[in-house]
């Protein structure tokens, strides 16, 4: 056989080799973080709830979803084990400093995009009506049946046949 044909081939497998391996190794990081865990650990599971670890079993957790509020958990449903520090910040709220409170303020609407100045009025809006049918009806003549309901009929009922 030619190597030219094989090569290929070869390629191929060292590209699942290499994809094997890393997840192997993602999943080992899974595992150890996992089995770090120790009653009163802050958590979050794979649904993105935080709870806090009261008792370890072999596959399962029992997590404190809230005060006096206990649920079991599969170890494979922790996505992450947090520290203290970062538990009590996303949790309680607590340790507020990391936050800069002296830079840029952003407003939760879109006020301050829409409006260049502070005073603008309300007279400078823009009228989004349709300018071009108001002309229409203007400029036709309007007949005096036009504006009554065809007997027998509700709106948007047609003749049909």
């Amino acid at each position: 056989m030619n190597p030219v044909t094989l090569l290929p081939f070869i390629v191929l497998i060292g590209a699942m080799f290499l994809m094997t391996r890393s997840a192997k190794k993602k999943q080992a990081a899974a595992a150890q973080m996992r089995n770090e865990m120790q009653p009163g650990t802050g958590v979050r599971t794979i649904g993105g709830m935080y709870a806090t670890v009261k008792e370890l079993h072999d596959d399962t957790v029992l997590l404190e979803i809230a005060p006096g509020v206990h649920a079991i958990y599969a170890k494979n449903a922790i996505g992450a084990v947090l520290d203290d520090a970062e538990y009590n910040r996303i949790v309680h709220g607590d340790d507020e400093s990391g936050l800069d409170l002296d830079g840029t303020v952003v407003p939760d609407d879109a006020s301050s995009l829409t409006e260049s100045d502070e005073d603008a009025s309300d007279d400078s809006r823009i009228d989004l009506g349709k300018k071009s049918e108001e002309k229409t009806d203007e400029t036709e003549p309007k007949d005096a049946d036009s504006g009554k309901k065809s007997e027998g009929k509700d709106d948007g009922e047609a003749d049909a046949k």
